[in-house]
C-alpha cells in the first residue's frame, strides 16, 4: 500500500461518512510510518469539502455531522501519535470546545467543531456537560487561543458566565478569546457576561474566529 493510496482513502472515508473506514487507513498510516501531521492534513481537506457542499447547500446537516464522525474516529488515532511524539499541531489556532455543564446537546456545537477543523483551526472537542473547571484545565492544557462554550438552554446559559469567571481567576483571561453560542443565548447577553463574541449560526462562528484570531 502506497502512502498516496492511504491518504487517499482517508480522505475517501470522510467522504463515505465511513468511520470504521476512517479508523482504519488512519491505523494504516501510523503502520506505514506516514507523518501523522501529513495523514491529518487528508482528513481535514476531505471535511472542508465536505463543509463547502453543506455551506451551498448541496448537503444536508446528517451529512455533515456523519462525515465529522468519521473524521474524528481517524482523528483520534492520528492525534493519539501526535501526542507521543510531542509534535504540536496548531492550524490556525488552538481552540477549545464544548457544551456547558448541565446541558447534554451537541448538534450545534458539532456543526461549530466541524467547520473549525474543515477551516483549519486545531480543534479540541471535550463533549457535553462540561464542568468550568474543565474548561479552564483545557485552556490551559492545550494553550489554546479561542474557547467556544456552548448552552442550548437558558437554564445553562450562567455556566458560560462561570467558565469566562473561572479563566479570570486563574490569570487566563487575557490569553484566550471566548466565544458563545447556542439557542438559550443572545448577543446581548454574550456582551453581559464580557464574552468576545457570539453568533447563531456554525459558518458565522467560523467567521467570528477568524477576525478574533486575526487568521
Amino acid at each position: 500500500m502506497t502512502a498516496e493510496e492511504i491518504l487517499q482513502g482517508l480522505g475517501q472515508a470522510v467522504t463515505d461518512c465511513d468511520p470504521e473506514a476512517a479508523a482504519d487507513w488512519a491505523r494504516q498510516a501510523v503502520e506505514a510510518q506516514l507523518d501523522p501531521l501529513v495523514a491529518l492534513a487528508a482528513l481535514t481537506d476531505s471535511i472542508r469539502a465536505v463543509g463547502d457542499g453543506f455551506a451551498r447547500g448541496d448537503l444536508w446537516l446528517p451529512d455533515l455531522i456523519a462525515a465529522a464522525e468519521a473524521m474524528s474516529a481517524g482523528t483520534a488515532i492520528l492525534e493519539a501519535v501526535i501526542a507521543r511524539r510531542g509534535v504540536r499541531h496548531e492550524g490556525l489556532g488552538v481552540v477549545v470546545i464544548g457544551t456547558v455543564f448541565g446541558d447534554i446537546h451537541d448538534i450545534g456545537k458539532n456543526m461549530v467543531a466541524t467547520l473549525l477543523r474543515a477551516a483549519g483551526f486545531a480543534v479540541h472537542d471535550l463533549g457535553i456537560n462540561i464542568k468550568a473547571e474543565d474548561f479552564v484545565a483545557a485552556v490551559r492544557r492545550y494553550d489554546a487561543q479561542l474557547l467556544a462554550l456552548s448552552a442550548l438552554l437558558s437554564t445553562t446559559a450562567t455556566e458560560q458566565k462561570k467558565v469566562i469567571d473561572l479563566l479570570q481567576e486563574a490569570g487566563l483571561r487575557d490569553r484566550v478569546k471566548v466565544i458563545v453560542g447556542g439557542g438559550g443565548i443572545t448577543r446581548e447577553f454574550a456582551a453581559s457576561i464580557a464574552a468576545d463574541g457570539y453568533d447563531p449560526t456554525a459558518p458565522g462562528a467560523v467567521k467570528l474566529a477568524h477576525a478574533l484570531l486575526g487568521v
